[in-house]
């Protein structure tokens, strides 16, 4: 069970204002928050250097605490500034080329399949959708129908930005595995909110962020790496962090996923990062989930009730994020509206997953989430708003 009294008190922004944007950038909790500070104020007390130097303890913990998270070993783990270029850092490094196939789907995140296309145009490599099944998440039977010996490479969100809908994650690696193909998942909204055990998944590489249900500060963000794998993939760059230079005319990486890393990094990011790790352990993932899922289906079932309002999530297993439409007001103007009011929204558009989008016909969407801190008497406030919107 969570002490929703405990999580509240270490939340004060939840007094002032409803948040329900936690997909797009959660509240922080207050040891987190004292985590960064304690690190910026040594900075600005003796310097960069001893204030990192007085933080090895954490840095150190911050590779075991994601370990813990995800039942991986910590040279495993990398520390990289953000979701999307902790999946560039992976993604950029095979070695794909002419008549290579990637599979991906239509609610890949942009950004990634931006990637996809730039290194198909540089390297000529084919990429192949796998189409939805009737709830609209990837069609598993199709796909493995999909793999030949060209496959090279599963790329896939486990839940996209656009919507509740979590992908079959644990059905897609047993695919892979079986047919011996490489595995990226973009778990950037799912960590956090959702167990992840990359065992069970299957997966061979994994990136998130830290700023949406992990809690952490902006500006962060880990990558995870089967060690079984790593000498497959290339780093697209590396410095004195990610490389040693053994001779003049030679280097060798660094052990495991920590040539992945950048020597200069966000120190006081990555203790927050750490810390918001080992604050969501410590309420346990399982909990998490079982109350971020409840929730989540309580506003779905609450916004089914108002006049004019259309839900669009997909999915058999439908998580924390929730949205939505209603009549005769755009979502943009929606959240403005409400923002006025004290509760906070996103708005999920086009350019963040045009192929699931237009295929819906859908330009935008309202997206509400709801994270464990959230409670029944917010949702239907939250409901009351939109039924006066």
């Amino acid at each position: 069970m969570i002490d929703i009294e405990k999580v509240r008190s270490d939340t004060p922004g939840c007094d002032s204002v409803l948040h329900f944007n936690n997909a797009g950038s959660s509240l922080m909790p207050a040891p987190v928050f004292d985590a960064v500070q304690r690190v910026l104020r040594d900075e600005y007390e003796v310097g960069g250097y001893e204030a990192e130097r007085r933080a090895q303890d954490d840095i150190v913990a911050f590779y075991d605490e994601f370990a813990g998270l995800l039942n991986a070993r910590p040279d495993e783990i990398a520390y990289v500034e953000n979701a999307t270029r902790a999946w560039d850092m992976a993604f950029y490094g095979l070695r794909l080329g002419p008549g290579d196939r990637v599979i991906t789907h239509e609610s890949e995140y942009a950004s990634n399949y931006l990637a996809l296309l730039q290194q198909s145009r540089r390297l000529g490599f084919q990429i192949d959708l796998a189409p939805s099944d009737a709830f609209g998440q990837i069609d598993v039977d199709a796909l493995e129908r999909m793999i030949g010996v060209d496959t090279r490479l599963i790329a896939i969100t486990h839940v996209p930005t656009q919507g509740g809908l979590v992908n079959p994650a644990a059905d897609v690696g047993r695919i892979a595995r079986r047919h011996g193909v490489l595995y990226m998942l973009d778990a950037c909204q799912s960590v956090g909110q959702i167990g992840l055990d990359v065992e069970v998944i299957g997966c061979d590489v994994l990136s998130g962020t830290g700023r949406k249900f992990l809690r952490g500060p902006r500006g962060t963000g880990f990558l995870y790496v089967r060690t079984s794998v790593i000498d497959r993939i290339d780093p697209p760059f590396v410095d004195l962090r990610s490389a040693t230079w053994t001779e003049s005319d030679g280097f060798r990486y660094a052990d495991g996923a920590r040539r992945f890393e950048n020597w200069e990094s966000y120190v006081a990011g990555r203790v927050g990062l750490m810390t918001a790790v080992r604050y969501a352990r410590g309420i346990g993932l399982e909990n998490i989930e079982r109350r971020v899922f409840g929730l989540a289906q309580d506003l779905r079932d609450a916004l089914s009730l108002v006049p004019g309002v259309e839900l669009h999530d997909l999915g058999q297993v439908k998580c924390g994020i929730v949205t939505f439409r209603k009549d005769r007001i755009e979502p943009a103007a929606l959240a403005d509206l409400l923002r006025r009011k004290a509760i906070n929204v996103s708005v999920s558009a086009l350019p963040y997953a045009r192929l699931d989008l237009e295929r819906r016909n859908l330009p935008s969407l309202t997206r509400a989430s709801v994270h464990y801190f959230n409670t029944e008497a917010e949702i239907g406030r939250f409901a009351d708003a939109i039924r006066a919107a």
